[in-house]
């Protein structure tokens, strides 16, 4: 199966766009972390958390998205 790069543009933006609401839920986790009073080594867990959990997230909702489309 040949893919389009109109396609391959289109999955590339939509994971650039994933990475970054990913990136800025990860921020705003550690901040609000940060302003509660944890440490930052728990900040930075709480961060990370938040990063993997969303990317996970919207990676499979994107999966099930481009698998409806074709």
């Amino acid at each position: 199966m040949t893919t389009s790069p109109t396609r391959l543009a289109l999955l590339t933006l939509a994971l650039l766009a994933v990475s970054l609401i990913a990136l800025l839920a990860a921020v705003t986790a550690g901040l609000l972390a940060r302003w509660d009073g944890a440490s930052a080594p728990a900040a930075l867990l709480r961060a990370g958390i938040a990063f993997g959990g969303t990317l996970t997230l919207l990676i499979a909702m994107l999966a099930l998205v481009a698998g409806a489309l074709t």
